[in-house]
């Protein structure tokens, strides 16, 4: 929890001090709401970073011109709070428009696509589609690929999306084959309490829980939540998932 009550301290200091200093529709505003925004995303409160996400984007649309690229920064922002919220037509409908702008700003195949179709891929996966998913998973892959080191962790969240699509197919070899490789990166890559790592370990924990490894299930669960213990504060949503998950196996 102090990180994240340290970076929302931190932050808003900053939005005092500009909101001083600069006339209040300065682009350095925007960037103070977004990060303001982003720290209420992390902790799980999608209506406060929704707020923050769109005062950023009224001063963009007032200083910046049309199809600048920082309005797709704040369009793929939206797009994933209303993701999380479950609005499927409205997440769609900024993807879309973060994907026109970065196509109009970029060359093919520039990293920055990478973000848009990662997203669109979410989005997909999260409605059922997994084809789709699959598809602009894969392309956003293909592009981290050619443009990162082989041990990026930039590649392990490609790995893990793809293993998700695979064992909500109900493919669990495939599944745990991409798991595996996002968590060797990140092992590799990242400090030994990272969160990122606890999403790992969790997805492979489900995963042998589905295919009634429950032993191996509940070692990967406990990794897991000792993680994320650390590195949440303790009313995030995915604390209480992973605590039932594991009351759940407990009882099997």
């Amino acid at each position: 929890m102090g990180n994240y009550s340290k970076a929302l301290e931190f932050h808003e200091k900053a939005l005092k001090i500009r909101e001083k200093a600069l006339p209040s529709d300065h682009s350095d505003l925007a960037t103070s709401y977004n990060n303001i925004g982003g720290v209420f995303y992390n902790m799980g409160n999608y209506s406060k970073a929704l707020e923050f996400y769109e005062k950023a984007l009224k001063i963009r649309e007032k200083a910046l011109p049309p199809n600048h690229p920082d309005y797709a920064e704040s369009y793929n922002k939206i797009g994933l709070v209303y993701q999380k919220t479950g609005n499927y037509s409205k997440t769609l409908k900024f993807y879309e428009k973060a994907l026109t702008i970065k196509e109009e700003a970029l060359p093919p195949n520039h990293p920055d696509f990478a973000l848009c179709y990662n997203n669109i891929g979410l989005m997909y996966h999260d409605m059922g589609n997994y084809s789709k998913a699959l598809e602009f998973y894969e392309k956003a892959h293909q592009i981290k690929e050619e443009a990162l080191p082989p041990n990026h962790p930039d590649l392990a969240t490609s790995y893990n999306n793809i293993g998700g699509v695979y064992k909500d197919m109900g493919n669990y070899s495939k599944a745990l084959e991409f798991y595996e490789k996002a968590l060797t990166i990140k092992e590799e890559a990242l400090p030994p309490n990272h969160p990122s790592l606890a999403i790992s370990y969790n997805n492979i924990g489900s995963l042998y829980k589905n295919m009634g490894n429950y032993s191996k299930a509940l070692s990967f669960l406990e990794k897991a939540l000792t993680i994320a213990q650390k590195s949440l504060p303790p009313t995030h949503p995915q604390i209480k998932i992973m605590i039932d998950n594991i009351n759940h196996l407990k009882k099997i």
